[in-house]
Parts: C-alpha cells; sequence; structure tokens
C-alpha cells in the first residue's frame, strides 16, 4: 500500500492526493500554514486557559469534570489539572462493558494517588450491545467521521460526551476536559465554550441513529428541550495536550510513578480499551485504513514521534484472542448475527 512519504496516511484515505515526491496534501497544507505557527500558538492557549483558570474557578465546588477511560492520556490530563493548575476535580468513568481489567485496576489506583472524586456511569449493556453491533454492520454517521474514528468508537464516544457534559450542566462545573493528543483534534479546538445551538446539532447527530437502532431508550443519557432552555452556566471544552509539552514515553514514565501499569491485553494504539481491537479490524476491513492513521499522522508532522514509530503502532496486528472474546461478547456466540467482514 502506497503511503506518503513524510507521514503515514495510506492512498485509501479520504481525500488523499501525492505529489511528485511522494508528499501528501495533508502534509503540504501543514507545512504551509501550521508548523511555523504551532509554537506560538500554543503559548497563546495556555495563557487563554491560565485566564479562564483565573476568571472561572473560586464560584463553584468542581471545577472541572474528566472523562476518565484510565488510558495514559487521560491519566496524565487528570495529573496535570490537579496538581499543575491545582483544580478541584470530579472525574467520570463511563464503562462501555468492554474496559480493560487492567485500566479499571489503573482508574482505582490513579483516583487514590491523586485524591479526587469519581463517578462510573455503566449504561445498560444489551442497549449498547446493539449499538456496537450495528456499528461492526454499517455505518452509523457521516463520512467525514470515517476519517478519524471507527463507527463503533464514534458511537461510544458519542454516549461518553452526552454523559459527561449533562452531568457538567447539573452541577455548574466549568470545564470538561478530555485526555486527547495532539493528534486527535487540533490546537484551534483545545479550549472552546459549548453553546446550545452547537450542541443541539452535534447531538442529534448521534442521538439520531442511536434512536433509530433503540428507540427512546438512552435518550435519558442526552439532553433534552428543558436542558437547552435552561439557564445553565456552559462549560469549555479543554483537553490540555494540545497546547501542552507532549512526550508519550515521558507521560508513561509520569503516571507510572502513581502506581499506573500499561494494560497488556488492548491494542498498539490503546490503554483502555479491548473494544478498541475490534472497532479498528471492522473498520480496517470496510474501509482498508487503520482509524487511527489521521491521529498517527498527525504526530509524525508535529515531531512528537517518527513514522518508523507512528507505523509501527498502525500495522501491528490486534490480538485474535481479544478479537474473539470481544466478539463472543458482542454475538452471544451466534455466527448467524456476525456482519458480512466477519464471517
Amino acid at each position: 500500500m502506497k503511503r506518503c512519504q513524510n507521514c503515514v496516511l495510506p492512498e485509501t484515505f479520504p481525500g488523499i492526493h501525492f505529489d511528485e515526491k511522494g508528499v501528501c496534501n495533508y502534509c503540504r497544507a501543514f507545512n504551509n500554514n501550521g508548523k511555523q505557527k504551532m509554537q506560538s500558538n500554543k503559548e497563546r492557549y495556555r495563557m487563554h486557559f491560565d485566564e479562564l483558570c483565573a476568571k472561572l474557578i473560586p464560584a463553584h465546588n468542581y471545577d472541572c469534570i474528566a472523562a476518565y477511560s484510565g488510558g495514559k492520556d487521560s491519566t496524565f490530563t487528570l495529573k496535570i489539572l490537579v496538581e499543575q493548575y491545582k483544580l478541584r476535580l470530579l472525574a467520570v468513568t463511563v464503562d462501555n462493558g468492554f474496559l480493560s481489567p487492567h485500566a479499571l485496576k489503573n482508574i482505582d489506583l490513579v483516583s487514590e494517588a491523586l485524591n479526587i472524586d469519581r463517578i462510573t456511569v455503566k449504561p445498560q449493556f444489551d442497549l449498547l450491545r446493539e449499538i456496537f453491533v450495528a456499528g461492526s454492520k454499517n455505518d452509523l454517521f457521516p463520512p467525514k467521521t470515517l476519517e478519524r474514528a471507527s463507527t463503533i468508537c464514534t458511537s461510544c464516544m458519542g454516549i461518553v460526551k452526552a454523559i459527561v457534559l449533562k452531568t457538567a450542566l447539573k452541577l455548574r462545573i466549568p470545564f470538561i476536559a478530555y485526555g486527547w493528543s495532539p493528534g486527535q483534534a487540533p490546537l484551534s479546538a483545545s479550549i472552546f465554550h459549548n453553546n446550545p445551538s452547537m450542541i443541539q446539532q452535534m447531538q442529534k447527530a448521534i442521538q439520531t441513529p442511536v434512536r433509530s437502532l433503540i428507540g427512546p431508550q438512552l435518550d435519558h443519557v442526552f439532553l433534552g428541550e428543558k436542558d437547552f432552555a435552561a439557564d445553565y452556566l456552559w462549560p469549555y471544552n479543554i483537553h490540555p495536550l494540545a497546547f501542552l509539552d507532549y512526550d508519550e514515553e515521558k507521560i508513561v514514565r509520569i503516571i507510572s510513578e502513581m502506581g499506573w501499569n500499561p494494560p497488556s491485553d488492548t491494542d498498539a494504539n490503546s490503554t483502555n480499551c479491548l473494544l478498541n481491537s475490534y472497532a479498528n479490524v471492522v473498520h480496517k476491513k470496510r474501509h482498508h485504513f487503520n482509524p487511527y492513521a489521521f491521529e498517527m499522522a498527525n504526530l509524525v508532522r508535529q515531531s512528537y514521534c517518527t513514522r518508523a514509530e507512528a507505523l509501527e503502532k498502525l500495522e501491528r496486528p490486534e490480538s485474535p484472542v481479544v478479537i474473539q472474546a470481544v466478539k463472543n461478547k458482542l454475538y452471544n456466540n451466534r455466527d448467524k448475527d456476525l456482519p458480512a467482514e466477519e464471517e
């Protein structure tokens, strides 16, 4: 398979084309517009977050609610927010039924080490199963979403975001934090203020396909009309790893001091979720590229990892044992329910 000579995007990635040197249009756009400005822009976003903290924090019981999966990036994000920014934190773990046992142990150890409040939300698994199975058979969301994540992961993260946002609004928490790497979301989106009209549109994109599958049974995790009409303090979304220093080896070393251990049962691109392995396999067979290609390509462009390191992660095969365990749980061992990609 042909790949960009600079990053790792393959010829199968949507909208890609190469110049005579084999460099993709995404790299050329970044080199022309982004590389020189990135460092100064990071400093600007750091300063903006400092200003927001000084302005918003004193009036609230919790300063920040963080989606906490137990993975390395979300763990490091929690540590930064608590120790560097001194935020009063509420961590929310949404258990999709496939969190690695190692990740669950890490969640407990880190929460205790940081001395933070934490809640776990575990939606009814039969409902999640229907959504994940449908996502393994068909694309449920707009084509653009497929560039950054698998259909299965998009559905899961949509539910996570809805639960975290609804909790933030009810408790009047001014910040929502996510542990996204600098490759997952652009610096320009690392701090933005939620508003009702924007959230309605984003929620509809997730809730409508979910409703078509399972009816209104998960409506309680999403915002309703009364929520959009209420006089809420609409929070800022932040993902600090975009504007702070990011070094994967250093991150693992630092969080290991709190007792965090890398799981041995997850794939190369996850440190918390077993379902991710299966989602990757389905996506690669259906769309012919790894759903993490976009993230890894961004990390290469920004010099957070080498091209060789990114390729190794993208090409490392998922564990057949984990894949089979996930399929057994999703399909209840009924081969007749398997999607075409898995028969």
